[in-house]
C-alpha cells in the first residue's frame, strides 16, 4: 500500500530535496526530536486503541487522554507525562490551539478539551489560550501567539483530495480561496504566513472515525466513515499528513475492493516537499512508530 499516496506514481519519485529552509523555522522548541539534517528522519507517532469506541458511538475521554500523552510521550523521548508536554510549551507561551468547525465533521470536542488541559497543566495561565477556528484572523490569542498546537480530524475533501494538518491552516489567510487553484496545490505557503511562521509546536491529526470518501462536497456520510480509533502525532505536518494519506488510501482500497485514487489527488502534500520544503512525505525518510492496535492499520 505505501505505494499509494495520492495517485498510484506519487511515491515512486525518489529524488524528494533535503528538509530545510522553512522547515527548520516551523521547528518546534524541542526541535532534538525533528531530524533536519540529510539523512535524518521526521518521527510520526501513530497510536490506535481498540477500546475508544466502546462504549456507543462516542469516543471514551479517558482513553483519547491516555492515547494522546503516550503519543506526545513516544514522540518527544520523554517518559514522564509532565516533561513530555513541558518540552512543548512553555508557561510564558500564548497558545493558539486552530482547531476544525465543519459542522459535518468537525474536530472532537474531547480532543479540543484534551489538548487545552494539558497546555494549562504545562503552566500556561488560561488567558493566554484559546481554541479557534474560523475566527483566528481576529482572536487576539492567535494575533498575538508564541504557540500553536494544530488539531483536525482526517477526511477526504472535494478541493484538495484530503482535509488534514497541512490544509487546517487555510484559515490564516486573509483570502483563504486564492490557495483553492490546482487542487489547493500551494496549501504549504500558508506556513509562510506571519501570524503563522515559526510557532507551530504539535500537529495532531485525529483519526478516530476517517471520512474516506464522499459523493458530493458537503457528503458526510458514515457509510463512509470507519472506526479507526486512531491518532497521529508529529512536529513535521509534511509527514503526519503522508502517514495519514496512506492509511485513507489503503481504506479506500479495502472497501471499494479496486485500486481507489483520491479525485482530486491529495497533491499538496508531496508539493509541501519537493516544492515548499516544509517536510518530508517520502515513507523512507519518515520514522513511524506504531503504539497499540494493529488491525487494518493500513501502514
Amino acid at each position: 500500500m505505501e505505494k499509494l499516496i495520492t495517485r498510484r506514481d506519487l511515491l515512486k519519485k525518489t529524488a524528494l530535496m533535503a528538509v530545510g529552509g522553512t522547515l527548520l523555522l516551523n521547528r518546534p522548541v524541542n526541535a532534538w526530536a525533528w531530524g533536519t539534517e540529510e539523512g535524518t528522519k521526521s518521527k510520526v507517532v501513530l497510536i490506535r486503541n481498540r477500546q475508544l469506541f466502546a462504549g456507543g458511538n462516542q469516543p471514551d475521554s479517558g482513553i483519547a487522554g491516555q492515547m494522546l500523552d503516550e503519543a506526545v510521550r513516544t514522540l518527544t523521548g520523554k517518559s514522564n507525562t509532565k516533561e513530555a508536554w513541558a518540552s512543548i510549551v512553555k508557561p510564558a507561551d500564548i497558545v493558539g490551539i486552530k482547531t476544525n468547525v465543519w459542522d459535518k465533521f468537525p474536530t472532537p470536542i474531547v480532543m479540543n478539551d484534551l489538548l487545552k488541559e494539558r497546555v494549562l497543566q504545562a503552566g500556561v495561565n488560561e488567558t493566554n489560550v484559546s481554541v479557534n477556528d474560523r475566527g483566528v484572523k481576529d482572536d487576539p490569542i492567535f494575533k498575538n501567539a508564541t504557540a500553536l498546537i494544530n488539531v483536525r480530524p482526517m477526511r477526504t475533501h472535494a478541493w484538495s483530495g484530503v482535509g488534514s494538518c497541512i490544509k487546517n491552516y487555510i484559515m490564516f489567510s486573509p483570502q483563504p480561496s486564492s490557495y483553492h487553484d490546482d487542487s489547493c496545490a500551494s496549501l504549504a505557503a500558508l506556513y509562510e504566513l506571519p501570524i503563522v511562521k515559526g510557532k507551530t509546536r504539535l500537529h495532531v491529526l485525529v483519526l478516530f472515525n476517517p471520512l474516506f470518501h464522499h459523493r458530493t462536497p458537503q457528503d458526510a456520510s458514515e457509510e463512509y466513515m470507519w472506526k479507526y480509533s486512531g491518532l497521529i502525532v508529529g512536529f513535521d505536518p509534511v509527514a503526519v499528513d503522508s502517514v495519514g494519506l496512506r492509511i485513507l488510501q489503503g481504506k479506500r482500497n479495502a472497501f471499494f475492493q479496486e485500486d481507489k485514487p483520491l479525485n482530486p489527488p491529495a497533491k499538496h502534500i508531496e508539493l509541501a516537499d519537493t516544492r515548499y520544503h516544509l517536510g518530508t512525505a517520502d515513507p523512507a525518510k519518515i520514522e513511524l512508530v506504531k503504539l497499540g492496535w494493529d488491525e487494518e492499520s493500513f501502514v
